[in-house]
């Protein structure tokens, strides 16, 4: 059957720029969110979080027509699931949200759809939402079994930086794995509409473990880094300077340290690995302990710098997860701030970003952390950067910054 009509399942950081680029290529889409005021802002042809020409293409695509938000699922003739996906307990893989969109999808179906799991999963997840899928509908299978009308599963990832996402979905390659050849295909043929960068087939688990290693790979070499920043703070040197020296081998490129690991990807989908296979991942599970441990170490350092002073005022120079984004998600400095309040309770934490209107809920309950200005963080007792947003490198100077202490985790100041 052709695929005229696509629901996408949850209206995130993936799923709505997934939903707007098929939108505007002239596919029926039906996003659906259980949070009402996502779909309001949505049909309204707003969006709730900021990425670079994303609200231009939802504009223009609830404009036309093509795309339109509700709060519950309809019949369609693909569903793109793009649920959350984060680790619970002694990071083991949640994957509620997964069932979830399962069993509200599954009454909708009446044989025949392409059903794509997008969000980040553990190996064999695909699997588990085909079965959730015909729990719910007995009636229907993956195979055509016994005369029931077939549904075709397969799972895609994405494999975008936040910032480009627009950008990447067209130009970057997809990996696409089926239950079923045929499911692989039919998938391919969807991404096709509109992604230009080469499209992988194989099956199921391969797909998802594919996006596991990815992110696991840069787990490891930011590990790395972080751990040689530790390294060369103990014996009092330059880590810039000694990485920018190192990466002039030709066969060595360090990463850049920083305070920890954050956003959606990165710092949960290596514990997917490591509980699916715990003896054989230890080199992965190392490294999300280290990434995982800087926090403690950058918040260790601001203690030290205002030992002394009865009631200091520290400045932390950014809440996100990376650089120029509004992306909260899993934020190491959201951490840093929390436990530095905690740790100082006289002492009054500035938090700044210029990307961040409002402190988030842990934060805004602590009564020393309040959100200020780069004015005011430069007259505070410690400096720590947190996120090398280009608001601070344009204005972070060692003029600026010569009569404060300040805890550089970035490389601003190199």
């Amino acid at each position: 059957m052709g695929i005229n009509t696509v629901a996408v399942i949850g209206l995130g950081y993936i799923g709505l720029p997934t939903a707007a680029i098929l939108a505007s290529k002239d596919v029926t889409v039906v996003g659906v969110d259980v949070n009402l005021s996502t779909v309001e802002a949505i049909n309204r042809g707003d969006v709730p979080f900021v990425e670079p020409d994303l609200a231009m293409y939802v504009a223009g695509a609830v404009q036309q027509g093509t795309l339109r938000a509700t709060a519950t699922p309809e019949p369609a003739d693909a569903f793109i699931v793009a649920v959350p996906t984060p680790f619970r307990g002694d990071h083991e893989p949640d994957l509620s949200y997964v069932e979830s969109a399962a069993k509200t999808l599954a009454p909708q179906l009446r044989g025949g759809e392409l059903l794509i799991l997008e969000s980040t999963s553990p190996p064999g997840a695909t699997r588990k939402m085909a079965e959730w899928v015909l729990e719910a509908r007995p009636d229907l299978s993956l195979d055509g079994a016994d005369g029931h009308p077939q549904i075709h599963v397969a799972h895609c990832p994405e494999r975008v930086l936040p910032g480009r996402v627009m950008i990447e979905l067209v130009t970057n390659d997809r990996i696409v794995g089926g239950l079923t050849p045929e499911a692989a295909q039919m998938a391919k043929d969807l991404y096709a509409i509109f992604c230009q960068g080469e499209i992988l087939l194989t099956d199921a688990v391969t797909a998802e473990m594919a996006k596991l290693v990815e992110n696991s790979f840069r787990d490891v070499n930011i590990a790395f880094a972080n751990e040689i920043s530790l390294i060369a703070d103990r014996v009092g040197v330059d880590v810039w300077e000694l990485i920018r020296l190192a990466n002039h081998h030709p066969r060595v490129n360090v990463l850049q340290p920083g305070p920890g690991v954050g956003g959606h990807c990165i710092a949960v989908d290596p514990w997917f690995l490591v509980d699916a296979a715990p003896e054989q991942a230890r080199l992965i599970r190392t490294a999300r302990e280290v990434n995982d441990s800087k926090p403690r170490w950058v918040v260790d350092k601001a203690v030290a710098a205002v030992e002394g002073i009865e009631a200091p005022t520290i400045a932390a120079l950014g809440l996100t997860f990376k650089a120029d984004i509004d992306d909260l998600r899993e934020s190491p400095a959201r951490r840093i701030v929390a436990e530095l309040a905690d740790r100082l309770p006289r002492a009054q934490v500035l938090a700044v970003d210029p990307h961040v209107q409002q402190l988030p809920a842990e934060l805004a309950r602590r009564e020393n952390v309040d959100l200020g200005d780069l004015d005011q963080a430069l007259g505070a007792d410690v400096v720590m950067v947190l996120v090398d947003h280009s608001d601070f490198r344009t204005a972070l100077t060692e003029d600026a910054t010569g009569r404060i202490s300040v805890i550089d985790t970035r490389g601003v100041l190199a």
